[in-house]
């Protein structure tokens, strides 16, 4: 019953004061008297609630009999109409998921600077938005909350409530609810759950945002929006102002199911592969004329073109990955009582949205580890010298084809010799072992590596930075480390542009065609006698100014027939992946090109370290090789034909 009082007092249907007090006062005698039969053993007498709590609260009286309506709507429960309104709900968390985007920036602006009456514009009209979409839909729950937290901006643009950081905290907590909201009902347009009901609790948050919202007589007197423009904050993420003759910076947008996309970019790739056999087609090249060379020439610099504007209808700006970041690093250093400013440049950088989506997650780890390992405590920086609050730099650019994302700190820096020290102490090293500073700052992505003393929610397993790295050979990227003690730490990962093209070097291995993608290979050599060893169990080895190097017979796990079986008389390309290293033995380096990929069915499916294949310029077929699985293999495998 007393539940009951106090919810009904946050929803603001009465006032806390004297009487209200005064009249949770037998509820209290009650409760003392029922701690001490649960002490000792007694059954617990039964309250029964016979007054009111006073006129200035506006209640009934109410007894233990009297309860809430079984059959009224619970505040966070949702049924969805899954055949009628698929579309439509499909539509809504598209669009959601940008206002989530949207709000959460905007709320990280407010906390550096209250006043800024664009951004308490832009907020509010987030969640206005969001209001309209649930209602139309009828998820009233939804609907609910944005509403509240609606009334909520609305009271601060009208300079009637301050933003601190407990409004900013409600806020955000409303925002995290409404996207578990969303969450849900895509899950159930995926098909995990289709048509089973939603319940979220609420109340206790909708009781909170009303009591924030609820005038007071008491309440201090705040200070109204400043009107006019507001500059930036470094790394500020707040929506875009529009230009200064009042046009939008962007053109209309117009929204395309991205199968349709994914088929369209199919097709170019055909077209290219067309285009190349045309060009290079024996009879064709033949030809001696001007004219048709020119007319070729101009075939192939369209078909460039077109490739390239349809592999940037999928392209977006990492913006909304970088977003995200924001978030993260004034959540977890409040965790840690640390001091941390992310600053962000290049987020306008685009990138396939695939490549974007799946790099989220490795992001995610490495700045909570450069809060984490990488920033020290505001006393410990003082003590170095340093300013008390940490910078994250989060970066992204362009690079030969490439995309660079860079994470930079400037904390405490990798120290070498603790890392390997660490790695001994957890058996991931040998005592004898020598390793350069790049090999020692490479430990950190050893599975079960972890400088954490103790395991928190936050770090200590030894998995994070082992699953970035995988993550991002997946996507066929690399990543570099650069640190200096009491400097900081510099993470940098290469992304290609795409995952439907690859940049790879055409090797010919007997009458066979491969592809090694050029980020993974470091160097080609022809070896000397001297280079090569065979050692018990380890096999045959190359050495490559003093580090021994595996040797790869890649016809033997293909059933190849090689130029040569002498590795003196072929070559050898060194390939790097996981920080494992390979020499790939193979007859002939035909060139560099990019290459569409398409995927090999089910007929090479058993075929080892195979990635999938590409049609080349003279119309053969090159296999691209799967690098993962190419530095395990050990012995030879089941031939193509298998």
């Amino acid at each position: 019953m007393a539940s009951v009082i106090v919810d009904q007092l946050l929803n603001g249907a009465g006032v806390i004061n004297a009487s209200s007090i005064t009249g949770l006062s037998p509820w209290v005698e009650w409760m003392n008297g029922a701690i001490q039969d649960a002490r000792h053993g007694r059954p617990l007498s039964r309250f029964v609630w016979t007054g009111t709590i006073g006129t200035a609260c506006h209640f009934p009286a109410l007894t233990t009999e009297t309860t809430s309506d079984p059959a009224a709507p619970f505040s966070g429960q949702l049924i969805l109409d899954l055949v009628r309104d698929a579309e439509l709900l499909t539509e809504f968390c598209v669009e959601s998921q940008e206002y989530l985007g949207q709000i959460e920036q905007a709320i990280l602006v407010l906390e550096s600077r209250p006043a800024d009456a664009g951004t308490l514009e832009t907020l509010f009209r987030a969640f206005h938005s969001f209001k309209g979409g649930a209602g139309f839909l009828n998820l009233h729950p939804i609907k609910e909350l944005a509403h509240e937290l609606e009334s909520v901006l609305d009271r601060a643009r009208t300079g009637e409530l301050n933003i601190d950081r407990p409004v900013i905290e409600i806020i955000l907590a409303g925002r995290d609810a409404l996207e578990k909201f969303i969450d849900e009902i895509s899950a159930q347009l995926r098909g995990q759950g289709a048509g089973a009901e939603i319940h979220l609790p609420t109340q206790a948050l909708l009781n909170r945002i009303r009591l924030v919202a609820m005038p007071t007589v008491a309440e201090r007197p705040a200070q109204p929006p400043q009107a006019g423009p507001q500059a930036k904050a470094k790394g500020s993420l707040a929506p875009d102002e529009p230009e200064a003759d009042g046009e939008p910076a962007v053109g209309p947008v117009v929204k395309v199911d991205t199968l349709k996309l994914d088929s369209l970019i199919e097709l170019m790739g055909e077209l290219v592969i067309a285009q190349s056999q045309v060009c290079q087609d024996p009879e064709i090249t033949s030809i001696e004329s001007q004219r048709l060379s020119k007319n070729l020439a101009q075939l192939g610099r369209i078909t460039k073109a077109l490739q390239t504007n349809a592999l940037a209808l999928r392209m977006v700006p990492l913006r909304a990955t970088f977003q995200k970041m924001t978030r993260l690093v004034r959540d977890v250093s409040a965790q840690l009582h640390k001091q941390a400013e992310l600053i962000l440049h290049g987020e306008e950088t685009e990138l396939d949205r695939s490549i974007a989506e799946a790099i989220s997650d490795p992001l995610i780890h490495m700045i909570r580890n450069s809060v984490d390992h990488g920033l020290e405590l505001p006393e410990d920086r003082l003590t170095a010298g340093k300013p008390p609050v940490g910078s994250i730099h989060l970066s992204a650019s362009h690079r030969g084809g490439n995309i660079i994302i860079q994470i930079r700190d400037d904390g405490r820096g990798l120290d070498p010799h603790k890392l390997k020290a660490r790695a001994i102490e957890r058996r991931l090293l040998g005592a004898g072992e020598c390793l350069t500073d790049p090999e020692a700052w490479a430990l950190i992505f050893k599975t079960g590596f972890s400088t954490a003393e103790s395991v928190t929610d936050i770090s200590g397993r030894g998995v994070g930075m082992d699953i970035v790295r995988r993550n991002v050979e997946k996507l066929r990227g690399k990543i570099e480390i650069e640190s200096t003690i009491g400097q900081g730490t510099t993470f940098t990962i290469s992304l290609p542009l795409t995952m439907a093209i690859i940049d790879g070097l055409i090797v010919m291995i007997g009458e066979q065609c491969f592809v090694l993608p050029t980020l993974s290979v470091r160097e080609a050599l022809r070896p000397t006698p001297e280079m090569l060893s065979t050692v018990p169990e380890k096999g045959e080895l190359v050495n490559i100014r003093g580090r021994h190097v595996p040797l790869l017979r890649a016809y033997e796990f293909y059933e190849l027939k090689p130029r040569t079986t002498d590795p003196t008389g072929a070559l050898l390309v060194m390939v790097e992946h996981n920080g494992e290293s390979r020499c790939l033995m193979v007859d002939q380096l035909i060139g560099k090109q990019e290459v569409v990929i398409k995927s090999l069915g089910e007929i090479f499916k058993r075929s080892p370290a195979l990635a999938g294949g590409c049609i080349l310029g003279d119309g053969r077929v090159g296999l691209i090789l799967d690098l993962d699985a190419l530095v395990t293999l050990h012995k030879p495998k089941r031939a193509l034909a298998a």
